[in-house]
């Protein structure tokens, strides 16, 4: 079952459950020119409106069930690494033309809870444009031993890889990006 609320205290809160909510929440959680309190507020906000916002008794479990929410409900601890192969930022394009191939959806005229946009992102087949793109960037330039394959691998790679956002960080962004991720029990690298 797709949550719609979250109870805290006996109170109900409405989660805003579009999937566009939930991807603007990935967004400012990896933004670090936000400071850690302002990003708990924003995702918060995002999902609870002004309801949520306004109740500050509750705002550190208000932010676990919005993790919670925005893991799908899985326990399991999200690993977020260097060796991402997706960002939805970045990739919107090739998902959208995805859910077109393999279900004939147009997200832009859809409106989906997170979680069923989440299942059909992990249901893609691997012919979809998305999942040939990570099988790109994850490819093992290793496995090839021919000199000019490997060549043409490592140029198809380089059109592929995930630019970085911004400047490279400092030690200082890392240390509070890592905190932030901890707070909201996300594990970083």
């Amino acid at each position: 079952m797709k949550p719609e609320f979250v109870e805290v205290n006996n109170k109900r809160y409405k989660i805003n459950s579009d999937f566009r909510i939930a991807l603007k929440c990935d967004k400012i959680a990896k933004d670090l020119n936000i400071g850690d309190y302002e990003r708990v507020l924003a995702i918060i906000f995002n999902l609870f409106g002004d309801e949520g916002i306004n109740d500050k008794e509750n705002h550190e479990k208000l932010i676990e069930l919005a993790i919670k929410y925005l893991k799908c409900g899985r326990e399991e601890n999200q690993i977020i690494s260097g060796e991402e192969n997706m960002d939805f930022e970045q990739d919107m394009s090739y998902i959208e033309a995805s859910f077109r191939s393999d279900y004939n959806i147009d997200l832009s005229k859809e409106n989906m809870h997170w979680w069923s946009f989440n299942d059909l992102l992990n249901g893609l087949t691997e012919n979809s444009i998305l999942n040939r793109i990570r099988y790109i960037r994850d490819y093992d330039l290793s496995e090839i031993k021919d000199h000019k394959e490997k060549q043409k691998m490592i140029k198809l790679k380089k059109s592929v890889e995930l630019k970085q956002k911004g400047k490279s960080i400092n030690n200082k962004q890392k240390e509070s990006r890592d905190k932030f991720f901890e707070l909201i029990g996300l594990k970083g690298e």
